[in-house]
């Protein structure tokens, strides 16, 4: 006679699943707010886009750390953020566009005072490229 087991109730973790691609950020719009508000659009902005990186592939430092982070070593965050976005490049066997060398567009970039946009062009292009690969709309 054969005897069934009764099945567990236990709960079942759900397996998480990307995060939906999200809209793109229009580059002109995003230095705009940083300027007007004198640069508190950059600590929204770090921690918008590693959240969201973070939630999509479930590696990086996450929109909390990469807000602290900003605070208080800000400096570190444009060679972080270009890392993590060549990151989500080499996760799908790509090429990154970018990597953390492209931080030093950023410092001592800033010397040259458009080292700054420069690397925002291309760590934020590199971004939204990779978005716009995945179906978000904008």
């Amino acid at each position: 006679m054969e005897v069934l087991c009764p099945t567990t109730t236990r709960p079942r973790r759900r397996r998480s699943l990307p995060a939906r691609p999200r809209i793109r950020r229009r580059l002109r719009l995003a230095i705009v707010l940083f300027i007007v508000t004198f640069g508190i659009y950059g600590w929204y902005y770090w921690y918008k886009v590693h959240e969201e990186m973070k939630r999509h592939s479930g590696q990086g430092i996450g929109g909390a750390v990469a807000l602290i982070l900003a605070i208080f070593v800000g400096i570190v965050m444009p060679y972080l953020t270009s890392a993590e976005v060549g990151g989500l490049y080499k996760r799908r066997g790509q090429a990154g566009p970018v990597s953390g060398l492209t931080g030093l567009w950023y410092f001592p970039g800033m010397f040259i005072l458009v080292g700054p946009i420069i690397w925002f062009v291309k760590t934020n292009g590199a971004l939204n490229d990779y978005w716009k690969s995945l179906g978000a709309q904008g």
